[in-house]
């Protein structure tokens, strides 16, 4: 087995080194042949964006004139006429992968430190007659002030600096731009994504649009950001994303590809249990595409593991399920039982609608490989595809059991104790463990302006459900929000072993107009168990009513009383 290295993202260190690597080269043919002059593809993270990006680096720029010895044996060396392609363009390559900053302040800053590094680099322009004095101080300028000029002059500077590789190279410019979504994830998280639209508008605009001297350019990154954020000038822009059929084998492996690794690995025998944790992402209409993070990881370690779910923090994603209304938790739930949804999708993520617009909220899933496509089907009524959703694989049902899981940690003591007094039966532990977990991890369900303080507690509770079900998954089979007799019970518990006692539960907020305590809600929601018949559905399973224990859960802001009628 050739050596497998982990977390190179480097070409040529992969290839000098003869690591394990997975010949994705005819994407140089692909791209060129295309001939798109502005590209984005999105893929989602350790998908091969970055390697992609080197690749091309390597392949295309003066810089690396003369290394064809690193393509050797590649698709691409197979064609006489892409050997003398090889290090004939001027190439600027810039990422924003780390620009994982918590104020716009510190983001402006740390893109423009980058354009400066791109400065230093290229300094050798300084010697060359083609630029102006004047060009050169303000070149010197930008190199000693690290970038800490005005929007004006930033915003234009790696167009300039096109300008300037045009004329002393004589060719046009390629510009490879990486992960240019990751500020915009970070602005969205953080509360200052209007002040950066406004900088990165005029930064792309520059490069990709109002740009002479380019030849072709393609960014990178997870997300489609909507055209009318910050790509509203941008109109020749050729977007590749997860459900296109262009370059939809060049990220990831394939199934083929990751066999043949196995196999070289010695570990064919692992090929189901490696499909089943790792398998499932689709684009295009190619599926069974593998995440490689995760199956180098495999092919090193030997070891079934969620390394892909586990390599970065999932802020974005975690606030907008935590954050998001009773719906989307209610789906949430569907999905981790294995179910499939059916939704609209705009591949155009508005991340100022991520806070109201669900539709919104499983387009960045898809995007970033946490839900994949079973189907999609186009409505004449509605005249729009509908898609048919589910989780991606084991690996990510295991990555939002975790998240879930963490909304708790800070409380984890007492929502350990509460589970053990609910399943015991004992109330009185169960109100008091209960009230602790409430006051450690309301707010961190809040869900911001625009919502009353009577549906706060919603939020909360879903989310307290999604973590009853993680918590209890292997001893019970837990629904919520379903019909059953007469009416719709809020959480229902049916035990795997008969012997075990099953549950009802409902939630209720307090109506200060018609209830005066706590206590009169629990009646209220006991009274709804019993006259809209919520055992109906465990007593047709064979579960006799002696069995049900019922429970009324009653919130007023961070307040909860819990009852029973047995």
């Amino acid at each position: 087995m050739r050596k497998i290295a982990i977390g190179y993202d480097d070409f040529a260190k992969l290839r000098k080194n003869n690591c394990f690597y997975v010949d994705k080269t005819w994407f140089i043919k692909e791209w060129w042949e295309n001939f798109d002059f502005a590209t984005l593809i999105t893929r989602p993270r350790r998908f091969g964006k970055t390697m992609t990006i080197s690749m091309l680096e390597h392949f295309f720029s003066i810089e690396y004139a003369g290394s064809g010895a690193l393509f050797e044996g590649l698709f691409i060396w197979e064609e006489e006429k892409y050997q003398k392609l090889q290090g004939t363009y001027p190439v600027i390559s810039v990422s924003f992968a780390n620009v994982k900053e918590n104020t716009y302040d510190l983001a402006r800053e740390k893109i423009c430190a980058i354009i400066a590094n791109l400065y230093v680099k290229h300094s050798y322009l300084l010697k060359s007659d083609k630029l102006l004095e004047t060009e050169k101080q303000e070149f010197e300028q930008l190199v000693q002030k690290k970038g800490k000029m005005s929007d004006a002059v930033m915003t234009m500077a790696i167009h300039r600096l096109c300008d300037y590789m045009k004329r002393y190279y004589g060719k046009d410019v390629i510009l490879l731009l990486d992960e240019y979504d990751t500020p915009m994830q970070e602005a969205y998280v953080y509360g200052f994504w209007k002040e950066l639209v406004a900088f990165t508008r005029s930064m792309f605009n520059s490069m990709f649009k109002t740009n002479p001297y380019l030849e072709r350019g393609i960014m990178t990154g997870i997300t489609r950001v909507s055209k009318e954020s910050i790509f509203s000038d941008l109109n020749n822009l050729e977007v590749v994303t997860t459900t296109s059929n262009k370059y939809e084998t060049s990220f990831g492996f394939t199934e083929e590809e990751v066999f043949a690794a196995l196999e070289e690995a010695e570990l064919s025998d692992k090929r189901e249990e490696v499909k089943r944790w790792y398998d499932g992402f689709t684009f295009g209409s190619y599926t069974d595409i593998y995440n490689p993070w995760s199956i180098l990881n495999y092919l090193d370690k030997k070891s079934l593991r969620t390394y892909w779910a586990n390599t970065s923090s999932n802020n974005l994603v975690g606030k907008v399920i935590r954050e998001g209304n009773s719906k989307i938790k209610m789906t949430l739930e569907e999905l981790i039982q294995g179910k499939t949804m059916i939704t609209n999708l705009d591949e155009q993520i508005v991340f100022n609608q991520l806070d109201t617009n669900q539709d919104a909220i499983w387009s960045l899933l898809l995007a970033s490989g946490y839900l994949k496509v079973v189907k999609s089907e186009f409505n004449v009524k509605s005249r729009r595809y509908l898609y048919e959703l589910k989780l991606t694989n084991l690996e990510v049902q295991i990555m939002f059991e975790d998240m879930i899981e963490g909304w708790f940690r800070e409380s984890k003591g007492a929502y350990n104790d509460f589970i053990k007094a609910f399943l015991q039966g004992d109330l009185e532990e169960m109100n008091a463990y209960m009230n602790e977990v409430v006051l450690a991890t309301f707010s961190y369900f809040d869900t911001g302006a625009g919502i009353s303080e009577r549906r706060k507690p919603e939020s909360f509770y879903h989310g307290f459900v999604l973590g009853i079900m993680i918590e209890l998954k292997d001893s019970y089979y837990i629904t919520s929000n379903r019909e059953s007799g007469y009416g719709r019970y809020d959480v229902m518990l049916e035990p795997m072993e008969p012997e075990k006692p099953a549950f009802v539960l409902e939630f209720k907020v307090q109506n200060k107009e018609a209830e005066a305590t706590l206590k009169d809600t629990v009646a209220v929601a006991l009274k709804q168990i019993e006259d809209k018949k919520y055992d109906t559905e465990l007593n047709a399973r064979g579960i006799p009513s002696e069995r049900i224990r019922h429970y009324g859960f009653a919130f007023y802001g961070k307040e909860v009383f819990i009852g029973t009628d047995k």
